[in-house]
């Protein structure tokens, strides 16, 4: 299983299948289907369907708020009212193309910082101009609920191990702090201190893992005081305590190599 808190972005699904769960609701797709995630929310994936020989692969592209907002001024793209911050729809074959050559440019080195940049507005363009479009319109709108948040979602994720202060987020979102976390909920299904505290396990679960780092150490890199609070808290996220989570990810790992 792998936990994040994802930022806006679209995955298109090369090949194999996988499965993303955002509280209740779990969603399945695969190869020629799309995952658009249109805010910062905390989700649980695992692959489904891989191996040696077919391995998973999909290209995943952040969603540019700048790009959605310059773009969505010249089409007059309509924004959709509310809707889930996650859905999976299939590749239009204008968006796919446009991955297609953004990929190409791996060969072409030289060419990549002359095409990259309006090769990904271009895939902006036939994102916003597709079933998709409605969805992610209001990434762009300037001064909207979702920039706001973003900001401060932004601050968080960059001083994540700091205390946090919900009356400096709300400031920099440009709300009272009562309208401000009322808001921010609504974007990403969290209150700030279960998203700072998500982002602490998250970050502490990757340290053990890839870096080996022992429980207390991740624990206090990671803005926490108390290892017990630590363990209590990653057991809740996570279904077992650091040492025991670590030990059977890495037999799982060990198993499938």
């Amino acid at each position: 299983m792998q936990y994040a808190i994802s930022r806006p972005l679209v995955a298109l699904v090369v090949q194999g299948n996988k499965r993303v769960m955002i509280g209740s609701a779990t969603f399945d797709f695969g190869a020629g289907d799309s995952l658009l995630i249109t805010a910062d929310v905390p989700t649980v994936s695992q692959i489904t369907r891989a191996d040696a020989r077919a391995p998973y692969y999909a290209l995943v592209v952040d969603l540019d708020p700048a790009v959605i907002e310059t773009l969505a001024l010249e089409m007059d793209v309509a924004q959709e009212a509310g809707g889930a911050p996650l859905r999976v729809e299939p590749t239009e074959a204008e968006v796919a193309d446009a991955a297609l050559r953004l990929m190409r440019l791996l060969d072409r080195p030289a060419a990549i910082p002359v095409l990259q940049v309006q090769l990904i507005r271009e895939m902006h363009y036939w994102l916003l101009a597709g079933r998709h479009g409605p969805a992610i319109r209001k990434l762009g709108i300037v001064d909207g609920t979702a920039q706001r948040v973003a900001r401060a979602v932004a601050l968080i994720r960059s001083d994540y191990a700091q205390p946090l202060r919900v009356d400096r987020l709300a400031e920099v979102a440009g709300m009272s702090p009562s309208t401000f976390h009322q808001h921010f909920r609504a974007v990403t299904t969290l209150s700030p201190l279960q998203f700072q505290k998500q982002l602490r396990l998250i970050a502490a679960r990757r340290m053990m893992l890839s870096e080996g780092t022992s429980a207390s150490m991740a624990a206090y890199a990671v803005g926490y005081e108390s290892v017990p609070q630590f363990t209590r808290e990653y057991g809740r996220l996570f279904g077992a305590p650091p040492v025991r989570d670590i030990r059977a990810s890495r037999t799982k790992v060990y198993a499938s190599a």
